[in-house]
């Protein structure tokens, strides 16, 4: 797990701030046409922290947030682990009651750090370029780190409930995955051709996750120089609204298949 978190640091800030940074000093490439290099870097400055750092979260940020959620619930049944647990008469509510907690905890952690992380990354770009260094008020940084926590919160739930299901780390893992990097993109590229998927689309975790980061101020994909995940299906209270509602459907399914699991 903790393999997972530093990786997603280290490649978050190599494509959120050295990769920006190293296209602005080498003038970038014909593919980035209509894209200023000077936005480029400006977007990697801290006045603009927030949509930067929330803008990694719905996609690279969900996909590890899944995995540490699979592996929180199902590592268990694969260890054995979880009857052991229960044979010491602690309630499974209150055994998943602790896995939410640490997920909670977990992803509060990392969303905070990275934000920290970033902050440093930003601040180190200013300084090497003298640009002005100008932080985001405290509202702003707030609503951040509160939209970071909910999106890998609820992509760490999904893959927790995908683990009680099927017991099993890889296959949640696997469906996930496929769920999240697959499935949802393609009914997201169809849905300008069928109005049921359309439809389809704006209930979507994922796409409400990228439509908070856009309310944010993360620029969407389908922008220049837009960020992969990002979108703008719907406005920010919305997108809210619907991963909370995830999230505590998520909670109250896994609550229930697990009190009704033979675990032996």
């Amino acid at each position: 797990m903790w393999v997972l978190v530093g990786i997603y640091f280290v490649m978050g800030l190599f494509f959120g701030y050295v990769v920006p940074y190293l296209i602005f000093k080498t003038g970038g490439g014909p593919e980035l046409e209509g894209v200023p290099v000077e936005q480029i870097l400006n977007e990697a400055l801290p006045h603009n922290l927030v949509p930067s750092v929330v803008g990694g979260f719905p996609l690279f940020g969900g996909a590890i947030a899944l995995i540490i959620g699979a592996l929180v619930a199902s590592s268990e049944y694969g260890w054995g682990t979880l009857k052991t647990i229960l044979v010491q008469r602690p309630r499974r509510v209150e055994v998943l009651a602790g896995k939410l907690l640490a997920i909670a905890l977990v992803t509060l952690a990392i969303t905070v750090v990275f934000f920290l992380l970033s902050a440093g990354a930003s601040w180190t770009i200013a300084v090497a370029e003298n640009r002005a260094v100008s932080w985001p008020g405290i509202v702003e940084l707030l609503q951040g780190v509160g939209a970071g926590w909910l999106i890998l919160g609820m992509w760490s739930l999904f893959g927790m409930t995908l683990g009680i299901l099927f017991r099993s780390t890889a296959l949640a893992i696997g469906l996930g995955l496929v769920w999240a990097l697959v499935i949802e993109s393609l009914i997201s590229g169809f849905a300008n051709l069928l109005e049921v998927l359309a439809t389809i689309q704006q209930w979507l975790p994922g796409v409400n996750a990228g439509a908070l980061a856009a309310s944010l101020g993360a620029r969407a994909q389908d922008q220049a120089g837009g960020v992969p995940g990002v979108t703008t299906v719907a406005d920010g209270p919305e997108a809210t609204a619907l991963l909370i509602a995830y999230v505590a459907g998520m909670a109250l399914l896994s609550t229930i298949v697990l009190r009704r699991q033979d675990i032996a």
